[in-house]
């Protein structure tokens, strides 16, 4: 039995298992970090679309509000009030 722990077939084995091991301890690395960095990303959409949904409740809070409609009137429907003065900038 001592001769087979001084053997070179021995030490080969003890030297195999050790690459072996270090080879799945590397990839099983490498998917953590891909993993990390997809969390990552997936955290960064959630946090976006969350600021954009308080955007969305804010304004459909504010789209009945007398302000609002009458900026939406003069911005995209080009609407005034009756009896105002509008100026236009002939130079663009």
């Amino acid at each position: 039995m001592k001769e087979f722990f001084k053997s070179k077939l021995y030490k080969l084995i003890v030297v195999g298992l050790l690459i072996y091991a270090v080879c799945i301890i590397y990839n099983q690395q490498t998917k953590l970090d891909s993993y990390a960095a997809e969390k990552q990303y997936y955290q960064d959409q959630i946090s976006n679309l969350n600021e954009q949904k308080e955007e969305l409740i804010a304004e459909k809070e504010n789209v009945n509000s007398p302000e609002y409609i009458e900026d939406i009137a003069r911005e995209k429907l080009d609407m005034y009030l009756p009896n105002e003065k509008v100026f236009v900038d002939m130079s663009k």
